[in-house]
């Protein structure tokens, strides 16, 4: 097993349309203004930016992101990960019930040097803190959508 790789779901219900949800998390940029972790997005150009991501453990994750795929009509956002984190992220939005499914995958490879170290004693904490930060994601999101 290889304990720097790490492959990670959520699965989010939100009551809200999936075009809305969709319209919302294809604006990195304003991650930082719903999702207390994602800490700042910096745009390089139209396809790439830095991210800062800093959940409860006292360390931040820095990450070059490059959009893969934008698929408004299949509801699916994919970046391409570089930095701290390398690999892949994507989010898949469907309609569910009376709103919306908002899936998240990632496959990633920790390349910060801190984390490799501590990645076999560490990887459930790490697991725990992903858990966290994506729930805090999803109570940031429903806020922003009920203020839009």
């Amino acid at each position: 097993m290889d304990w720097t790789r790490y492959q990670l779901s959520s699965l989010w219900s939100l009551p809200a349309a999936p075009t809305a949800v969709y319209a919302v998390l294809e604006r990195v940029e304003d991650y930082p203004r719903w999702w207390p972790q994602v800490r700042s997005v910096t745009r390089l150009d139209d396809t790439t930016g830095v991210l800062v991501v800093r959940s409860v453990l006292p360390y931040a994750i820095s990450l070059t992101a490059r959009a893969t795929r934008r698929d408004p009509d299949a509801g699916v956002l994919e970046i391409a990960m570089t930095g701290d984190l390398e690999g892949w992220a994507r989010w898949t939005v469907t309609a569910g019930g009376a709103g919306t499914l908002a899936r998240f995958e990632q496959v990633v490879d920790v390349r910060k040097t801190l984390l490799r170290r501590l990645a076999v004693p560490g990887r459930p904490v790490f697991r725990a803190n992903h858990r966290l930060m994506m729930r805090a994601g999803r109570s940031g999101l429903l806020r922003h959508l009920e203020a839009v």
